[in-house]
């Protein structure tokens, strides 16, 4: 068994991931392809540079990491005005709503993990839901065959939105300020506008022709009938107005009232499903987190319907068992013992994971420590498993493009939100003047067992399409808590189903190699989800000696640009002093903090 330096080259490595690095010995472990859109669509291209002598960001009180850089001046601000963790996360999803259109939404849905400073660990479900009136069979024509684009592309994608009840009713339970409050600097940036970045324009670049299609997006999302440029000023005061009447009426003002009734005459013209009963109905719920261990930290995580924490715990549960920091970083042994991890776990994900309302979730068996052991007994040393042989699930029988936004404030408050549209822009399409895309979170569901989605997740049944039912996501907000209950890193990607082995590595990286937490998330990357099988890799992860060994085993890899796009806080355990890291990938984002 080959040992090696826990990363060849890597300096500078700071006092935290010096402290977490040692911290983790005190527990030694025991011995059909994917769509072409999905993966331009799982990150941006990162910027060149050295991760490995990237240094994060300091601050001695608190800390806003956000994919937006005025999204993250807008919570640092609200903390430095006495609001909380909850006050300043609340203000930076309303804030992305603007400044980040892609992705940060009021049309859309996603997760909230919280840990309050008295110890209490919290989960918020905002996760869109189906239509009353959809069926299992929407996304099929009278043969029985999905029909391509449907579920991406139309109005019968999209879900009912939950981002504004989510958000408020997290202000209105856990946070300190009034809503008027934090959402006014998201009404200022809609409606002075704001500069874009050229990490700005190069999202947008991304669906101006589908933009020049639609006639309320056009004169927003175009100048003139022209990309907009980095430098230019981008104003939304139809996204403005209905900020205003949110900050002015709340809640009821999205799902009743003239909002929604502009949702649903779009829907309706369009094709779509909605009726003002499916926002009469919607909810959002408060539900006890995902927990597990790994090498002696505490991991709290999305549970159903997100299957991100299900699968990220099966995933870090599994390697557990396998040194991996004596392996080191990039070498075939850690390499195969993850992707093994990643493949076993994907296949129970795929095939038992569902909206806890309708389907039971088998949650505690998967990550059990016997499932993880059974697991690991069928992993071979030195050979890949084919994913043919994998059959995934312990039952009886049987877009991507998402934002993720990490809070800390003084008092050890700690916030992971992970909210999506699903593509870049979801749908691409807004309902009459109200100024915000809508989602396309519909494609998650499984349009048929058995087909790839939009992802190339193949799903089963218990993730079908259902009237009023939540689509399993993904998404991932993780908190990793010290052995003293004390918060040690807040974590989540954006990226479809890489956004599970994103996390899953983020952390391997900070507790099993002893990187900083800027060196963690700019790491190189590699996915498997069971199926296709091949593995999807960043470039700088595999040496060609590295690969050609595993090649050797059986593995197949397929070259990506860039996978997630990790927004991170590391605490100091020594110093308590907060260490954030926006990721290369997503370089108009920024880690701020006072």
């Amino acid at each position: 068994m080959r040992t090696r330096a826990r990363l060849a080259g890597l300096t500078a490595l700071s006092t935290v991931a010096l402290a977490i690095g040692a911290s983790a010995q005190q527990t030694p472990p025991a011995s059909p392809p994917i769509s072409a859109k999905a993966l331009d669509q799982a990150s941006a291209q990162p910027e060149s540079g050295d991760w490995r002598n990237a240094q994060p960001v300091m601050a001695p009180h608190a800390m806003v990491v956000a994919a937006q850089h005025l999204a993250t001046d807008v919570g640092v601000r609200i903390l430095q005005e006495g609001g909380n963790a909850v006050d300043a996360a609340v203000a930076v999803g309303y804030a992305e709503a603007v400044t980040h259109p892609c992705c940060g939404n009021i049309g859309g849905g996603g997760f909230m993990v919280v840990h309050l400073a008295s110890g209490k660990n919290l989960f918020l479900d905002f996760r869109e839901k189906a239509p009353l009136k959809a069926t299992a069979t929407i996304f099929q024509d009278e043969d029985g065959n999905v029909v391509p684009g449907r579920s991406t592309g139309t109005w019968l994608g999209v879900g009912v939105p939950g981002t504004v009840m989510g958000l408020n009713e997290a202000l209105a339970k856990y946070g300190t300020m009034p809503l008027k409050k934090v959402i006014a600097p998201a009404i200022a940036l809609a409606e002075k506008g704001y500069v874009l970045a050229p990490g700005d324009v190069k999202i947008m670049d991304n669906r101006v022709k589908d933009f020049a299609q639609e006639p309320n997006v056009a004169p927003i999302f175009l100048n003139h009938g022209q990309p907009w440029k980095a430098g230019d000023r981008l104003v939304q005061t139809n996204l403005a107005k209905t900020l205003k009447r949110i900050a002015s009426k709340g809640t009821k003002a999205f799902y009743s009232g003239p909002i929604a009734e502009k949702m649903v005459q779009a829907s309706q013209a369009g094709g779509g499903l909605f009726t003002m009963k499916d926002f009469a109905d919607y909810t959002v719920n408060w539900d006890t987190p995902v927990t597990c261990t790994y090498r002696g930290y505490q991991i709290i995580a999305a549970p159903p319907p997100s299957s991100g924490g299900t699968t990220v715990c099966e995933i870090l549960k599994t390697v557990e068992g396998y040194p991996l920091g004596q392996y080191g970083f990039g070498s075939v042994e850690a390499t195969h013992y993850v992707v093994e991890a990643e493949r076993r776990a994907f296949a129970d994900r795929n095939t038992d994971l569902g909206d806890p309302a309708f389907v039971h979730n088998p949650v505690a068996r998967l990550i059990s420590p016997e499932h993880a052991a059974k697991l690991r007994a069928s992993i071979l040393p030195d050979k890949a498993t084919p994913s043919s042989e994998i059959k995934g699930g312990v039952s009886a029988t049987e877009g991507i493009d998402t934002t993720h936004f990490s809070v800390v404030d003084a008092q050890g408050n700690a916030v992971a939100v992970t909210y999506t549209l699903n593509y870049l822009f979801g749908v691409g399409k807004m309902a009459g003047d109200t100024g915000f895309f809508l989602n396309n979170e519909m494609d998650d569901f499984t349009s048929k067992p058995g087909v790839p989605n939009g992802f190339g997740l193949v799903q089963g049944a218990a993730n079908a399409v259902a009237p009023g039912k939540r689509p399993l996501s993904s998404m991932s907000p993780t908190i990793v808590l010290r052995p003293d209950g004390k918060v040690l890193m807040v974590t989540g990607s954006p990226g479809g189903s890489t956004i599970i082995t994103t996390v899953a590595q983020t952390i391997m990286n900070v507790i099993d190699y002893g990187m900083n937490v800027q060196q963690a998330i700019d790491a190189p990357r590699f996915h498997h989800q069971w199926l296709p099988d091949t593995v999807l890799v960043e470039p700088g992860y595999l040496t060609p000696d590295t690969q050609a060994k595993l090649e050797a085993m059986g593995y197949s890899f397929h070259p990506i640009a860039a996978i997630g796009a990790d927004e991170a806080i590391v605490v100091d355990p020594k110093t308590g002093m907060l260490h954030g890291a926006n990721d290369r990938r997503r370089p108009a984002g920024e880690a701020k903090g006072y």
